[in-house]
């Protein structure tokens, strides 16, 4: 029995799709990484019963992070994309959290959206000296909830041949699947999704095409990104992500987002360049109730959707949509910072801690964290 609503939804669903591509399937993804963080953050005595929590979100880590505090006795303040739409500020209202949604650059941009958000965030911390950040994009405390998934997966295949594909985002999925499964074999292959547009792997000069894959890339520098950790990266554009759920409804039956089905499609690109490999499982954030009117028609596709195939690269100057793919080959990468340092309020007889975005590497071992 689970002792709540939000234990439940952080454990995810592992489904045989066939031809050995497994989908790891979240009701919402980020409660994973919301639901052990805030738990490891109250036992280190970090924050406490009562506090305010407060981040940056464009749909599911807000009603993560919302749901985890209610479940904790917490309180939570959102400060909210344009994504995200009235089913998840209904449920925000519900649980009992506040947000203040930023209004929209005018081109469904990452690069500004983002910014505006962050940049809220510090004016309240100023303003709420006693409230206390999540940092989703910067702290990986997050990583903290996919030890226990990276293990079930292991047990599950049997096999540590395994490659994972999901969305990069702030690194808490992908990175921290990395960081676990890598802890029992480094035969795990790790690939990595960004929508064009994004600055974690140098595609933010890149035009966008109209409507991001939400969640997967990042406006701004995102410090708890290990990027040492992926194998290939595919830049995805909306149409083949759009695509790939049709596809990934019309047979298998799971209805997914669009992160969801940027993975189908590489999940199924990767099965045709190794036939006779190991297992392959792509990671499934959300279900496709969001992207209804813009994924799915409710009259069925006007035509069949094309069978989209990347473009392979070797030189990030070589990006072009709508898909292109690199071997990464588990490389450092830096992105410039843009935002002026956050600095927590400091309580009496209490040091300044250090700022994680002033930070040159992102690993802090949970290992270091529990000593």
């Amino acid at each position: 029995m689970y002792k709540s609503f939000a234990e439940k939804l952080s454990e995810p669903d592992l489904i045989d799709l066939g031809d050995g591509v497994f989908v790891l399937r979240f009701e919402v993804m980020k409660v994973t990484s919301v639901y052990a963080a805030v738990e490891d953050l109250l036992k280190r005595g970090v924050i406490h019963p009562g506090q305010t929590l407060v981040d940056s979100s464009s749909g599911i880590y807000g009603h993560a992070l919302a749901l985890v505090c209610r479940t904790f006795g917490l309180k939570c303040h959102i400060f909210a994309s344009i994504a995200v739409d009235a089913a998840i500020r209904t449920q925000l209202k519900y649980l009992g959290a506040t947000y203040t949604q930023v209004p929209s650059s005018g081109d469904d941009g990452l690069q500004h959206d983002q910014e505006t958000r962050v940049r809220l965030v510090h004016d309240y911390m100023r303003e709420h000296p006693d409230a206390y950040w999540m940092q989703q994009y910067h702290d990986d405390v997050h990583y903290v909830g996919y030890q226990s998934v990276a293990e079930t997966i292991l047990k599950e295949l049997g096999s540590s041949d395994v490659t994972v594909v999901g969305g990069v985002g702030t690194g808490a999925s992908t990175s921290a699947m990395s960081r676990y499964l890598r802890d029992a074999t480094d035969d795990v292959r790790i690939v990595g999704i960004q929508p064009f547009g994004s600055r974690s792997f140098g595609s933010e000069a890149i035009p966008l095409d109209g409507f991001i894959v939400a969640g997967i890339g990042s406006g701004i520098r995102f410090d708890n990104i290990d990027y040492s950790a992926y194998d290939d990266i595919h830049w995805i554009n909306f149409d083949v992500s759009a695509a790939g759920c049709r596809g990934l409804l019309s047979t298998t039956g799971v209805f997914a987002g669009l992160s969801s089905g940027a993975g189908w499609q590489v999940s199924r690109y990767v099965r045709s360049l190794l036939p006779q490999g190991g297992p392959i499982v792509f990671l499934s954030a959300d279900p496709g109730h969001r992207y209804v009117e813009r994924v799915f028609p409710p009259d069925g596709p006007a035509e069949r959707d094309p069978e989209y195939t990347p473009d392979v690269i070797t030189d990030l100057a070589d990006l072009t949509g709508p898909w292109s793919t690199m071997h990464w080959a588990r490389r450092p990468y830096a992105v410039v910072d843009d935002l002026p340092p956050y600095r927590p309020a400091t309580r009496s007889g209490i040091p300044d801690e250090p700022n994680v975005a002033d930070k040159l590497t992102v690993r802090q071992s949970t290992e270091e964290r529990a000593r």
